[in-house]
């Protein structure tokens, strides 16, 4: 286990969701551009934690649920983001538009109070903030957008998104 310090988490893809998620409460998978065929394969990931999916847009829901998550259950719970990548020739290809995202999920979360992350979710965290008024422009430019483009909906934060939208895959 890694990052065990934190209440944060930050780490790629499935190795790192084992990583960092195997005692967490939730994992939060982010894949900021989804491409055909790249749907997270639930038996890959550790068993026990529930897992939501987000993306840029969802980021600020995502936070929100997690918050309600943390209420209902009544204690301090233990965030794992994993940002999904993309693989090229069977390896790990570490993607902007997921650093992004994922950062922008660990600001969302940060601004509602739960800000004790790691130095890697941190890194992410500050990534976002750092490039969030280029984000849409960066969503646009990955190498990721040659094959899947996104729709301008999915280049920014949506704040109208509340809890309930938030796309739960393994409750």
């Amino acid at each position: 286990m890694e990052q065990t310090r934190y209440q944060v988490r930050f780490d790629w893809a499935t190795t790192g969701a084992h990583a960092i998620g195997a005692d967490a409460d939730v994992i939060v998978w982010v894949d900021a551009i989804t491409e055909p065929g790249s749907d997270v394969d639930l038996n890959s990931l550790p068993q026990g934690p529930v897992v939501v999916f987000t993306d840029l847009t969802s980021a600020h829901a995502v936070a929100q649920w997690v918050i309600d998550l943390q209420v209902k259950l009544a204690k301090r719970i233990l965030i794992a983001v994993v940002a999904a990548g993309s693989s090229r020739d069977g390896q790990l290809r570490v993607t902007t538009e997921d650093l992004l995202a994922a950062g922008a999920v660990i600001d969302q979360l940060a601004a509602l109070g739960l800000d004790a992350t790691s130095p890697e979710a941190a890194a992410a965290e500050a990534a976002y903030r750092g490039l969030s008024r280029a984000t849409s422009h960066l969503l646009t430019a990955v190498t990721t957008t040659a094959t899947t483009e996104p729709q301008p909906e999915q280049l920014k934060v949506n704040t109208a998104l509340t809890a309930a939208d938030v796309r739960v895959i393994r409750a």
